[in-house]
């Protein structure tokens, strides 16, 4: 529901957002985010410690050590959150340093305002992470995802009244700051007063080498933390300081295509977390009946998901030049480019995302972050240079080519020698399913060949015609019985809820 709404919302305001601030108040605002995700690093993955320690607590009847471990990460996520503000703020009084010339003088103003902001913002967030950690805690998972709806919802009404009113991007900001604090009132009243959250700000009780321990435990998950920031951000900072805004609003563009792609394939392997640490934990680490049983369970869930990532991906190959032009208007032409050069490669690590669960499992995630650490610096010394003559399309094609080399070669060289998981197998099973897909491709490159595409509805048919086309040779020529029969009983529970 909650990965729906983010697609629905990202198609239908989005657009209007372009429209209504601009292509370069659009790049000011998404470099801008970009800065402040890297500045997100410093979580540094405690949030991930808080659920193991709570459960290892209460599981001893520890309540008493709970109280104090309240108060220990408390106190650690407070100074984060001075932290975070301290570098925002100097961020936000030394943006000429970061970004020289580019840009105008009333976009360093509206910037460093809007900095401010998104800094006080996530250091509140900071600040009072234990509220929504202890909720996860105690599993009120109806809670979580009832406000987080409330919040998107009303997040994106008050955006629409501020760019009705005129406020532009710094209407956002501000509206964003407001849902935040809003959210975490409720997180700390529903915690305290329903969940009876308790702390023990006595620092003599807090169990001896406790933040030694919960530090290892973050340790390598914040380095993948980091690289992940990184990652996700470096294009928007690098266009922001040698091209524009202007620049960067094109490339945010076909970068948004990139993350509800993404969105959809993270939605699948997101559920499977516990079986995963489930199949690692039965078998003798490294034995013949693991790798078995991984490469099985690893292929099982690549295939369902390339299914979806390919008519995606194709999709977007097809008939994307024209969906861009209806969707965020003229002016963003290189933006098709930059989905394709992001979107394309990205295939290779979507399909192989339950990867990073195992890895996880098996306590070997730190090949992870050192591959993804020299692709972090790939990616920054390729996309300056690139950018210099390419603009929106050379930041894309330096991540493209960082995730080829890190992906497409070296991690599935990591997969099927570290950690115990048959490559070999996996892509023989994956070409096997291209077998259903070319005829489809061919008919989509003939419908955008004879038939012209110059309104929202004629898009829209095209692209249910050619889904049609896709899904009916990819059931006989693609699908395995186990596919086919997911999609059955699918089929089957909708119409029973129909009926009832």
């Amino acid at each position: 529901m909650g990965m729906a709404l983010s697609v629905a919302i990202s198609l239908l305001y989005t657009p209007y957002m372009i429209r209504t601030v601009g292509q370069s108040e659009y790049g000011l605002y998404n470099t801008l985010s970009s800065i402040i995700g890297i500045i997100a690093i410093l979580e540094l993955g405690f949030t991930s410690s808080y659920i193991k320690y709570y459960s290892k607590y209460v599981h001893d009847n520890e309540y008493d050590k709970l109280k104090s471990f309240n108060t220990l990460f408390t106190t650690i996520f407070t100074i984060i959150a001075c932290i975070t503000l301290i570098l925002g703020l100097l961020c936000s009084f030394n943006l000429k340093l970061i970004y020289h010339n580019g840009f105008t003088n009333s976009e360093y103003r509206e910037a460093k305002i809007m900095l401010i902001l998104m800094s006080i913002s996530m250091s509140i967030g900071y600040a009072t992470t234990i509220f929504p950690c202890y909720v996860g805690a105690h599993q009120r998972f109806i809670f979580s995802k009832v406000l987080g709806l409330i919040n998107t919802l009303l997040t994106v009404l008050l955006n629409i009244i501020c760019l009705i009113l005129g406020y532009g991007v710094m209407g956002i900001v501000v509206v964003s700051l407001i849902i935040t604090i809003m959210s975490r009132l409720i997180h700390i009243y529903y915690s305290t007063k329903k969940l009876d959250l308790r702390f023990d700000f006595n620092y003599k009780n807090i169990e001896k080498g406790l933040f030694k321990k919960v530090f290892n435990f973050s340790g390598l998950i914040a380095i993948n933390i980091f690289v992940d920031k990184v990652n996700a951000g470096l294009d928007a900072i690098i266009l922001g300081r040698f091209c524009g805004t202007s620049i960067a609003g094109i490339y945010a563009v076909g970068s948004a295509l990139n993350t509800m792609n993404t969105n959809f394939s993270t939605a699948i392997s997101g559920i499977f977390t516990s079986h995963i640490h489930e199949l690692v934990n039965s078998y003798e680490m490294d034995s013949k009946e693991q790798r078995k049983i991984l490469t099985e369970f690893f292929t099982k869930v690549g295939r369902i998901q390339f299914l979806l990532m390919a008519l995606i991906c194709s999709g977007v190959i097809i008939f994307g030049r024209q969906f861009i032009y209806f969707w965020a208007g003229e002016g963003y032409e290189d933006a098709y480019y930059v989905a394709l050069l992001l979107i394309v490669p990205g295939i290779i690590p979507l399909i192989q995302n339950v990867g990073i669960e195992i890895q996880r499992a098996e306590n070997r995630h730190h090949y992870r972050s050192y591959i993804y650490g020299v692709m972090a610096l790939i990616n920054l010394i390729i996309s300056i240079i690139f950018c210099q003559f390419l603009d929106a399309v050379g930041c894309a094609l330096g991540t493209c080519i960082a995730v080829v080399v890190a992906n497409g070669i070296i991690m599935n060289i990591i997969y099927h020698k570290k950690i115990n998981i048959d490559m070999i197998y996996f892509w023989k099973n994956i070409l096997r399913q291209t077998v259903g897909m070319i005829i489809p491709f061919i008919c989509g490159i003939l419908i955008m060949k004879f038939y012209e595409i110059d309104s929202i509805i004629k898009l829209i048919a095209g692209i249910a015609v050619y889904s049609l086309i896709y899904c009916v040779f990819v059931w006989f020529f693609s699908m395995n019985n186990y596919e086919k029969n997911i999609i059955k009983d699918a089929i089957s529970k909708i119409f029973k809820k129909a009926k009832v």
